[in-house]
């Protein structure tokens, strides 16, 4: 499931990548749980919420169905 979920982060970079931010994949639990790093301009952004949960959370459980939920690492 890792690797799934790796592209599904490679494909969303250069989104993040354009407005000076990053996504870093921190884990992938065995009971689904996928623990993401916003960094760069997005790390202290306030919509950085907003872009977890409606831009990648949303195309990661779209790719992956496994995924049970996204969390935010700081």
């Amino acid at each position: 499931m890792q690797e799934k979920v790796q592209k599904v982060i490679d494909a969303v970079r250069p989104m993040l990548q354009a407005d000076g931010g990053d996504v870093e994949l921190v884990e992938v639990t065995k009971d689904g749980i996928v623990r993401l790093r916003l960094t760069g301009a997005c790390g202290g952004c306030p919509m950085s919420t907003y872009t977890l949960r409606m831009g990648i959370e949303r195309k990661l459980r779209e790719a992956v169905p496994e995924v049970k939920a996204i969390e935010q690492v700081f």
